[in-house]
């Protein structure tokens, strides 16, 4: 407990093997908090010192935790093909400002199997001509896959950039059937 006898803010994690590679996933006691691309121990080591330096406390690795059952639940259907939508509790506290308001418009208006431009969200959000705002917004997403910052796209038909990488983007993109599969 802190000095105002408030528990101090949990953060739960684990490591969920996907067809991306590994993703881990933490939540705080209100949601879904962060998700990381290629979680190789340095990676996840790195993340994990990020979420203690913003939320306090030590993140402690919990695969079997309540917090984190339905995010593992969910994230294991979708790549399975069996979900097209996350309905989870979501913990916007490493987000604010525009870029929150960029995410919650992605996460609520940009459904699974389409995709959208990065100025056509800026306009979205009231701020037409703010690609570039919306596309720093996306980098700074903490909530990749399950905020799909994977469906923004380049207007004149790019696929844009990625923080997961391109090829990471690309296969996201495949299974939900926005682009072919890779042939090889």
């Amino acid at each position: 407990m802190d000095s105002h006898g408030q528990d101090e803010q949990r953060v739960v994690w684990a490591v969920v093997g996907t067809d991306i590679g590994p993703l881990m996933l933490a939540a705080t006691h209100d949601g879904l908090v962060n998700v990381v691309f290629h979680a190789s121990d340095a990676v996840r080591d790195r993340a994990l010192e990020r979420l203690a330096a913003r939320l306090g406390g030590r993140p402690v690795e919990d695969p079997d935790s309540p917090l984190l059952a339905e995010a593992i639940g969910q994230v294991r259907a979708y790549f399975a093909g069996e979900r097209h939508d996350f309905d989870l509790p979501l913990d916007w506290s490493l987000i604010s400002g525009f870029n929150r308001q960029v995410l919650r418009e992605l996460a609520s208006g940009v459904p699974y199997g389409t995709v959208v431009g990065y100025g056509d969200l800026a306009g979205r959000v009231g701020q037409p001509g703010g690609a570039q705002a919306v596309g720093a917004a996306m980098g700074a997403n903490p909530l990749p896959v399950v905020v799909p910052c994977h469906r923004v796209v380049e207007s004149g038909g790019g696929i844009g950039g990625f923080g997961g990488g391109l090829e990471t983007k690309r296969k996201l993109l495949a299974l939900e059937g926005v682009l072919p599969e890779p042939l090889f």
